[in-house]
């Protein structure tokens, strides 16, 4: 048998788990790994700054079937990426980042760049483990990936201490462990039925990973033959297609008056993919009382909070194939139905916001109108994300790529993922200029990649969601969350891309047709009145 070292072994395992991709910030740490990369059929993603390449590998495993990997250097590159992991974890999304450490003779002494892997990442990751037997380098990979998409999905962190990748070891990789799709039992099915038949109120709340346009369609056939309302949990829009008319909106920040009513008077709930959290019930306050039901592959439900009637551990997919073929005796109030879905199209038609620049109410109407039906949306945290998540519809599955756990700065790493990961669909980022600033600068990575995508940056000029807390709390008295801005067209314009600067609404429309002609990254510049919070619409 011909040999390798760990460093090559690691890379060929990642090939033949089917990895396309690796984001990476390089480090002397781990150069037998990336000299492993060279001539590999991975692509190796270069970013500009670890938390961008964190991001977009998180990206990847919410976008795609298999988790996204990062790979960073010790110390420093590890407390950059940390952001990502963190995001991962509370998402629960699956993601691998490999970081590479200090020799093993080195450990304990404070040598340069040194830190605990395991005390850093022990409490945000599935798994931490550090690769000190170069032989089991194919091993510990298959490890990572299948417990990074195994039950609830989420990251798995792997040290590499550098003079362990240059050990000589059998080139041998493993046949990768498939991981299993639970399916609900006939008896498990048939306890649900009596559950749903007795319910005059039903709900149904989706979220999580591993949805399909197929079982997202699915899902949405049953809702609709039967008269159940489907709800979003917060930044999982994209579960079943916004077209149907079972889908009633989301729940979380942002969410309508009318969805947490409807949460709080439900009978039946069933959650599908999620859990009932903290943001979703309005921090622990919402939908407690009812008959709840949980389709989940997490044994342990981490994160979920009150009663549990029926847990059902199964695939998202599997379950909602499964449904589909029931002949379920689902009898609703008359008006429960029709109600929600009606509530949700009044909140979700996008209406001018009024005020000084560019309204983007008005300008969300004219996406909705300009976006391909398959488009894959980005965005990170902060009330310019208010408008997308409200007004843009999903009618493909992965077309979302947003922190749950609100961690700005992912828009602009998630765009340049997602428009490697499929290259044919329209990618659309919506950065506010506070989150744009954070990893702004990996547009360019996408030049360097051939990934395009359009941002539109919304320039306030202050971090406006603190500022909406401050003036509740403490009117009058705005501290730490003004902005000083570039020139943000300029700054596109600067890496290759395009820049156009945008401050009246009747000129975004054409606006946007030149960014989308133009085939480049391209950016448009937003300014908007400071004083605009949230949409403004009749109905709430």
């Amino acid at each position: 048998m011909s040999t390798t070292t760990a460093g090559h072994l690691i890379v060929d395992q990642l090939e033949r788990a089917g990895i396309r991709r690796v984001y990476t910030v390089p480090g002397e740490s781990f150069l037998d790994v990336l000299d492993g990369l060279h001539g590999s059929s991975i692509q190796n993603v270069v970013a500009r700054q670890e938390g961008g390449a964190g991001f977009m590998a998180l990206a990847e495993g919410r976008l795609t079937e298999l988790p996204g990997v990062a790979m960073v250097t010790r110390g420093p590159g590890a407390a950059n990426a940390f952001i990502a992991i963190h995001t991962a974890h509370q998402d629960a999304t699956p993601m691998i980042l490999f970081v590479g450490l200090i020799p093993v003779a080195d450990r304990g002494r404070e040598s340069f760049q040194e830190f605990d892997i395991n005390a850093w990442f022990g409490s945000t990751a599935k798994k931490v483990v550090t690769l000190d037997d170069a032989a089991s380098a194919a091993r510990v990979v298959d490890d990572a990936i299948f417990t990074a998409l195994s039950g609830r999905p989420g990251p798995v962190v792997i040290g590499l201490p550098e003079d362990v990748l240059v050990h000589v070891v059998e080139d041998a990789t493993v046949a990768p462990r498939k991981v299993s799709s639970p399916e609900p039992s006939a008896a498990a099915l048939a306890e649900l039925e009596g559950r749903l038949a007795a319910a005059c109120r039903p709900l149904i709340v989706v979220g999580g990973e591993g949805w399909t346009t197929e079982s997202g369609e699915e899902l949405a056939g049953w809702a609709s033959r039967h008269g159940v309302p489907i709800l979003a949990d917060f930044r999982a829009y994209d579960a079943v297609p916004h077209r149907s008319d079972a889908y009633a909106g989301s729940l979380g920040y942002g969410r309508s008056d009318a969805n947490a009513a409807r949460l709080d008077e439900a009978d039946l709930v069933l959650f599908l993919g999620c859990v009932r959290g903290d943001v979703l019930s309005d921090g622990y306050k919402r939908g407690l009382d009812a008959e709840t039901i949980v389709v989940n592959a997490d044994a342990n439900l981490l994160g979920h909070f009150g009663r549990v009637d029926q847990h059902i551990t199964a695939d998202v997919s599997a379950f909602s194939a499964a449904l589909a073929a029931t002949n379920s005796a689902v009898r609703p109030d008359a008006g429960w139905f029709a109600g929600a879905r009606a509530d949700h199209l009044a909140f979700s038609a996008p209406q001018p916001d009024g005020g000084i620049g560019v309204d983007l109410g008005a300008a969300m109407e004219i996406l909705t109108k300009e976006m391909d039906d398959d488009a894959v949306l980005t965005f990170g945290a902060g009330n310019h994300a208010l408008w997308p998540a409200r007004y843009l519809a999903h009618n493909s599955a992965n077309s979302l790529a947003a922190p749950r756990n609100g961690a700005m700065g992912m828009g602009i790493p998630a765009a340049v993922a997602a428009s490697l990961a499929y290259p044919g669909r329209q990618v659309i980022s919506v950065a506010g200029d506070g989150c744009f600033m954070m990893n702004g600068q990996e547009i360019a990575t996408a030049m360097g990649y051939g990934a395009k995508f359009i941002v539109l940056v919304v320039d306030n000029g202050i971090f406006a969601t603190i500022r909406e807390h401050q003036e509740n709390h403490y009117p009058g008295r705005p501290s730490g969350t003004h902005m000083t801005n570039p020139d943000f067209a300029a700054l596109a314009r600067s890496y290759g891309g395009y820049g156009e600067r945008v401050d009246r609404t009747e000129d975004f429309a054409a606006a946007f047709r030149r960014a989308v002609d133009s085939g480049l990254p391209a950016l448009l510049h937003l300014p908007q009145d400071p004083a605009t919070r949230s949409p403004k619409t009749s109905a709430n």
